[in-house]
């Protein structure tokens, strides 16, 4: 058995999971958890991920990081983007279609209503920080990774051309590094340029799959990409470079044996479902439903 099929043969054993292996649940592994389960026809088992999300939902809409902590509300966006994944699916039941589309809708309402601060251009910081995506806590600046996960969401229930998802967009074009990589957040401090980082980089072009506006810089962000990749690149990080690369049509020649090393050192190590589940996505390549296969690259 290949370490990605025993990655999948765990999540169905724990599709309630959290950032290590019998750890408490929490909101972001599994909601990958239940995409992953999901796509690999597990919808018993999926569900029971994605009726959790549901329980632990707020009555605004919005999820915290696990059931015992409410705030912050980052992971909102992958729970939205794990109930489209099985609203997609054919297998689910009426009920349970009926139970994931309200909870889909509420988590929507309160991410459109949810703005990172924007403040008057500030020279100093290289972005334009007057543009609003999402932050990782509410009432902060707008950041890389939050802003991709919910521009994935809005995309996947049909709110891409809406003014938030185009705002958002813009915040992601404008701090792209002249590399082709993000950091998190800023692109420079003090006149000095900052060093781009695999995993945002990965969110962000899988977050722009599609966009016309992206795609006189994706061969750059893939070349950067190509360059920091490594059989050592720690699991999340390859994960999302892989699915970033993949929304582009792009696969590194070295990712299926990068994606089996990785998957086997977790199983390993500490058998985090939140690792396992991310491999199984990134398995999928083109394949993993964060992406419309009807937005052309």
């Amino acid at each position: 058995m290949s370490s990605i099929d025993e990655a999948l043969t765990r999540l169905v054993a724990e599709p309630v999971c959290g950032y290590c292996a019998g750890g408490p649940p929490a909101t972001e592994p599994t909601a990958l958890a239940a995409m992953a389960l999901v796509a690999g026809g597990h919808d018993q088992s999926a569900g029971q991920a994605l009726d959790w999300l549901a329980e632990i939902q707020s009555d605004e809409g919005s999820l915290g990081i696990d059931a015992a902590n409410p705030h912050p509300r980052w992971a909102t966006g992958w729970a939205v983007l794990a109930w489209q994944t099985a609203l997609a699916s054919t297998t689910s039941s009426e009920s349970a279609q009926a139970r994931w589309s309200a909870a889909s809708d509420r988590a929507v309402d309160w991410m459109r209503s949810l703005f990172g601060v924007g403040v008057p251009r500030v020279p100093i910081l290289g972005h334009n920080t007057a543009l609003r995506g999402w932050p990782w806590v509410e009432t902060t600046h707008s950041w890389i990774e939050p802003t991709a996960i919910n521009v994935m969401a809005l995309k996947a229930t049909g709110h891409g051309d809406g003014p938030r998802v185009r705002e958002a967009v813009e915040l992601l074009l404008d701090r792209m590094l002249p590399d082709g990589g993000w950091n998190y957040g800023n692109t420079t401090v003090l006149d000095s340029l900052l060093r781009p980082h695999i995993q945002p980089t990965g969110l962000a072009l899988a977050a722009l799959h599609g966009e016309a506006a992206a795609r006189r810089h994706v061969a750059t962000s893939i070349d950067y990409l190509s360059r920091a990749l490594s059989g050592r690149t720690p699991t999340a990080s390859l994960c999302y470079a892989i699915l970033g690369a993949a929304a582009w049509g792009h696969q590194f020649p070295e990712a299926d044996a990068w994606l089996e090393a990785a998957c086997r050192q977790t199983l390993e190590r500490d058998a985090s479902p939140c690792k396992l589940a991310l491999a199984q996505l990134a398995a999928l390549g083109r394949r993993c439903p964060w992406f419309d296969e009807r937005a052309v690259a």
